[in-house]
């Protein structure tokens, strides 16, 4: 009895060491604090909450590409509709999601290719995105519910890692910086050529766009990989006026869509612009 009794002091000695591991002293803070900074040093709720559209215009460096520095421009509206135009090879390549489904167009040699319809695991991705503003803003009205896991190093600095569930059931993780509490790094699954692998996101080169901390320079790539795609951010644009034509289905074989967008913004090679996905 007497040794049973022991191994259980033992197995509580370790669970609380590693506790302190994991939660360091300084850092005792709940999940609703921590979520509550996390707005708070990206903005405020109030600034992120009037913002009901948002483009980005970049370039894109992948060691996937036929060049490097590839523009794009992604335009954001709510709820949930994207739009992302890449150049390559002075090609275009288009991404749209009007909130129910999604399109693609891959350039062919010959000039515009067909007009494709999201795969399956490509519209469940897209129906999980929380464009504009991310997971953690606003998180309860979105049925996004968020735990604390603990905290790891991220970079050489602490970031708590936070367990995020989606409405559908997803489960994906963000990481805030204990200092700076902004987002430094998310994950998610995604389905490889050999099986399930997991990407990792990370946050950098943050910049004050009117206001709101906006990440301007962002990595992403599967963990076990070296390889990661480096999206920079040379301007963004918050609340320009955003058709609705815009995100409906590209148009087929070279014929061009109306609509464009009406901000100060100079896309690059195309007249109007889902977040990309590596």
């Amino acid at each position: 009895m007497k040794r049973i009794v022991l191994w259980m002091l033992v197995g509580c000695l370790t669970a609380a060491v590693y506790a302190s591991e994991q939660i360091p002293a300084g850092h005792d803070l709940s999940v609703d604090q921590i979520v509550e900074k996390n707005a708070d040093a990206r903005g405020g709720l109030d600034a992120w909450r009037k913002i009901e559209t948002m483009v980005w215009v970049g370039h894109v460096d992948s060691a996937n590409a036929p060049e490097q520095e590839l523009p794009f421009v992604l335009a954001l509206k709510r709820p949930n509709k994207t739009r992302f135009e890449i150049t390559v090879l002075n090609r275009r390549a288009v991404r749209v999601f009007d909130g129910k489904q999604g399109w693609k167009v891959s350039p062919s040699v010959m000039g515009s290719g067909e007009v494709r319809a999201y795969t399956p695991d490509e519209l469940k991705s897209a129906h999980d995105e929380q464009v504009i503003d991310g997971l953690l803003i606003d998180h309860q009205a979105k049925g996004v519910d968020v735990a604390l896991d603990g905290i790891e190093k991220v970079d050489g600095h602490d970031a708590y890692r936070l367990g995020v569930k989606l409405p559908s059931g997803v489960i994906r993780h963000v990481w805030v910086d204990a200092q700076s509490f902004l987002d430094v790094k998310v994950d998610r699954q995604a389905r490889g050529p050999h099986g399930p692998v997991t990407v990792e996101v990370t946050y950098g080169d943050y910049r004050s766009v009117n206001g709101l901390q906006i990440p301007f320079a962002i990595e992403s790539g599967a963990a076990a990989s070296g390889k990661h795609d480096k999206l920079t951010l040379d301007k963004v644009t918050l609340n320009p006026p955003l058709d609705d034509m815009m995100f409906t289905r590209p148009p087929s074989q070279g014929h061009r869509n109306s609509a464009s967008v009406n901000a100060e913004v100079s896309p690059p090679a195309l007249p109007a612009m889902n977040r990309p996905s590596p």
